[in-house]
């Protein structure tokens, strides 16, 4: 085991060899990640192996972003260094051999194939295994969930709504624990495992940005690829959610309305630092960009998509300063992508993503049960 608690077994501690890991990542999320910096750690090369959309509805139903969306962020994830695309589901040894890896990784979760099997039953068998730890409080069927339920409460724990999303499996009385959910609990150790912790050298040419980044999707990161151009160094700013209402404004509620950010700040800033283009984060960035915030962080580029820019609540430009600066660049990533469109296209699938996560889940339990049944 590591000494952060992170790797709980496997064939061998030492750390050496290629290192396979695969999955849908549909809707990356930091639990993605964290499950990949675990697997970087195992080794000194991590081969990602992501599934096709085919087979993606094969074995577990429709996902939420399309193949070439899933690829590119997984690329994105600073702690890949390769991407093998169109990965079988159940992960084979003639895979593993193809692409000269020594072991695979998977988190201490179950994943299930379409005929109920353990999809990493041939390398564990073969003795090529090792588990990382699963990121509790997070998956895909959660966000899901949350989209679904479109309020400001999904914060809030034990939320009056919460049966509303009983069928998205995103409440406690769940029954799969993979399925199911569990609150997020931050903690500094984690921030400080996703950070980067690297200083600009004084010749750096330091470029900022700011915003929700809610969902983190493959739209922040050609704008955030975009946006490295400008520069050797890249700030982003991520402004403060309903969390930090208590004791300061809410920015992204009062911008974007009541139903975001669907990820609070904590969630969105591990999605944000897991980002290879991402230098440094600003928690809890004010909406406007001032002189004090681009004095201190010596900013030379302030860098805005083409998305629409609401004014600050004192009716003022919010990048009035820097314009005036002459600093200002206006970058187009051509990729049109929004939150609210992931928002829009869980809305119109809904029942399609109910049926498939009531299956999941019953294909889980049946393992679970069946493995329980074997340890007794």
């Amino acid at each position: 085991m590591s000494s952060n608690g992170d790797v709980s077994n496997g064939p061998s501690s030492k750390k050496n060899g290629r290192v396979w890991m695969d999955g849908c990542f549909d809707m990356v999320h930091f639990g993605h990640a964290n499950a990949l910096r675990q697997g970087k750690q195992m080794g000194n090369h991590l081969v990602v192996g992501v599934h096709s959309d085919a087979e993606i509805q094969k074995h577990k139903g429709p996902p939420v972003f399309n193949e070439q969306e899933r690829y590119k962020m997984v690329r994105a994830i600073k702690w890949v260094d390769e991407v093998i695309e169109d990965a079988p589901y159940v992960t084979t040894l003639d895979e593993l051999d193809q692409n000269n890896i020594d072991f695979c990784v998977h988190g201490d979760d179950i994943t299930v194939s379409a005929d109920g099997r353990d999809t990493y039953y041939m390398v564990k068998e073969a003795g090529r295994y090792k588990e990382c730890k699963r990121t509790a409080g997070v998956s895909t069927t959660d966000l899901v969930g949350r989209m679904l339920l479109a309020t400001k409460q999904h914060f809030v724990e034990n939320p009056p709504e919460k049966d509303q999303t009983k069928d998205m499996a995103a409440d406690a009385s769940t029954k799969s624990p993979y399925t199911g959910t569990s609150q997020f609990l931050p903690t500094s150790q984690k921030i400080i495992q996703f950070s980067e912790g690297k200083e600009p050298k004084p010749t750096d040419k330091i470029v900022y940005v700011a915003g929700a980044f809610d969902l983190f999707h493959v739209g922040h990161v050609d704008f955030l690829e975009e946006a490295s151009k400008h520069g050797d160094f890249l700030i982003v700013g991520l402004h403060t959610d309903l969390e930090l209402s208590i004791i300061r404004n809410t920015e992204v509620n009062r911008y974007k309305g009541r139903n975001f950010p669907i990820m609070n700040l904590h969630e969105r800033l591990l999605s944000v630092l897991s980002n290879k283009y991402v230098s440094e984060v600003v928690i809890g960035a004010p909406y406007s960009v001032t002189s004090d915030l681009m004095d201190h962080f010596k900013v030379d580029v302030v860098c805005h998509g083409k998305t629409n820019v609401l004014p600050d609540i004192n009716g003022k430009d919010p990048y009035a300063y820097p314009k005036e600066k002459g600093c200002f660049v206006e970058i187009d990533s051509g990729n049109e992508l929004t939150t609210q469109m992931i928002v829009d296209r869980i809305i119109k699938n809904r029942l399609e993503y109910e049926e498939r996560n009531k299956k999941k889940e019953a294909k889980e339990l049946i393992l679970i049960n069946k493995t329980t049944d074997q340890l007794d």
